[in-house]
This record gives structure tokens, C-alpha cells and sequence, in this order.
């Protein structure tokens, strides 16, 4: 049963995709797992789409944005942004103002249903992806080197 919902969407997903010339399937659900829509009653499948793609948009965008305004959130996160360098810093502004674009793009889009514009922001949004999955994950190495400081330096601390 469930194969046969993966192939029914799959079939959908293709017709709006050879209008449109999305990003493959297979691209998306890897990225984003779209599958998961096959759970789901649809007569907006694109829509449905985008709105998965945002909402790993709006994770990151909120992973970040503790970065940004540690005050908020977990004292773990205020740790690591008080051993940030300018660059990195910097880093993370230059991809959480990126992704906060999209954000904005997504909630207009969400305002008034157009199915052309919807294609138009999953491709964009998809071709963006691909060079933001790469800064975040170098910066992500940046984080996680800070981290490493931090627990090395916390175990050098004598507290008897």
C-alpha cells in the first residue's frame, strides 16, 4: 500500500515537474524528504512541495538565528557564539539573511496561490540550496571546531 502511494505521487510529481522543469524527484526528496507527502490528501501538490522545502529552510533559519540572539536561547548556544570570530560571524549573517529571504518569499507565496510562481521559487530555492548546503556545512565544521576548543579547555579546568 505504501509503494503504491510513493508511485502515485511520483506520477503526480512528474507531471508538474516536465511542465515546470523541477528538479528531479529523487534530488528533492533526498534533500527534503518529500515523500512524506504521500501521506497527505493533495489537489496542490506543488504547493504542498514548497512548503516542505521551507520548512528545513525554517530549521535552519532558526539554528542560526540562536547564533545571532544567543540571549533567547540554550546557554550551549551562547558558549559557542561568544568564541565566534568576526568571519564567522559573518558567515553566519550573510546565510541567515539568505535563507530569511526565502522566508519572505514562502509567506507571500502562502498569501495568493499561483502554481507557475510556486515552480519558480522550488527551482530557485533548490539552485540556491545546493551552494547554501555547502557554506553550511563549512561553517558547521567552524562551529564544531569552537566546540571542541571549548570542551578541551573545560577539561583542563581543576575544580577540587
Amino acid at each position: 500500500m505504501v509503494m503504491q502511494r510513493l508511485d502515485d505521487l511520483k506520477k503526480a510529481f512528474k507531471k508538474i515537474r516536465d511542465e515546470y522543469e523541477l528538479p528531479s524527484f529523487d534530488d528533492l526528496n533526498r534533500d527534503f524528504e518529500i515523500e512524506k507527502l504521500q501521506d497527505i490528501e493533495r489537489d496542490f501538490l506543488i504547493r504542498d512541495i514548497r512548503r516542505t522545502l521551507i520548512d528545513k529552510n525554517l530549521s535552519y533559519f532558526k539554528f542560526l538565528e540562536m547564533f545571532l540572539n544567543p540571549g533567547n536561547g540554550p546557554i550551549f548556544f551562547m558558549s559557542l557564539t561568544n568564541n565566534l570570530n568576526n568571519e564567522e560571524k559573518k558567515k553566519i549573517e550573510q546565510i541567515y539573511f539568505k535563507l530569511g529571504k526565502f522566508e519572505l518569499d514562502s509567506i507571500n507565496l502562502d498569501n495568493k496561490y499561483d502554481e507557475a510562481k510556486e515552480a519558480e521559487f522550488i527551482k530557485k530555492f533548490y539552485s540556491e540550496w545546493e551552494n547554501l548546503k555547502e557554506e553550511f556545512g563549512n561553517l558547521m565544521g567552524d562551529i564544531e571546531e569552537i566546540w571542541e576548543r571549548e570542551v578541551e579547555k573545560d577539561d583542563k579546568v581543576y575544580l577540587g
